[in-house]
């Protein structure tokens, strides 16, 4: 009996596809191009897309100006063949993101505190507001201490008593305190 025959090759632009990725050719605010990327890596982590593939399939969805964008930088590029995923994020957030916004917004999350929402939507808000500071909570013993400090004053002093292996632990107790 012969051998089964090899697999065929999973068609990854196909699968990216089948996700719906968003196109992305203007905004109505500078965060929304933080937005777009943040949807784009996610399905192509999903396709399991090498970093040249991550460039092509993303830049296949740029549109209008954000193509020209695209255009231009890759046609100024001494390789354009060499572009690694960090290069075209980096490039496209620098282009597209003012670096006032991301600062606004690191400086959001620093200063952020639980006040009137439930722990709930603080974890909510917080997660949401960390992608802005990932230094700042690259480490989880720093994120902990984030989080800690803007929780209410009611839920600090028990957390505080008692250290926690993990983030998400000192969020599970937060909110079985709550």
């Amino acid at each position: 009996m012969p051998p089964p025959p090899p697999p065929q090759p999973r068609d990854k632009h196909r699968e990216f596809m089948s996700h719906k990725p968003p196109t992305y050719s203007h905004s109505a605010g500078p965060l929304q191009a933080d937005d777009w990327l943040k949807a784009v890596e996610k399905m192509l982590d999903i396709a399991q897309c090498n970093d040249r593939e991550k460039v092509m399939y993303a830049s296949g969805r740029l549109e209008g100006s954000r193509a020209d964008w695209w255009d231009s930088y890759n046609g100024a590029h001494a390789d354009p063949a060499t572009i690694t995923w960090l290069e075209f994020k980096n490039h496209f957030r620098s282009h597209h993101i003012p670096a006032g916004v991301i600062t606004l917004k690191k400086k959001e999350f620093l200063s952020l505190k639980q006040g009137s929402r439930t722990v709930s939507e603080y974890r909510d808000k917080f997660i949401q507001l960390s992608r802005y500071a990932p230094e700042e909570v690259a480490d989880d013993e720093k994120k902990q201490e984030l989080f800690l400090e803007g929780l209410g004053g009611g839920l600090q002093y028990p957390l505080i008593a008692h250290t926690s292996p993990s983030h998400q632990t000192l969020v599970a107790k937060a909110l079985v305190l709550s």
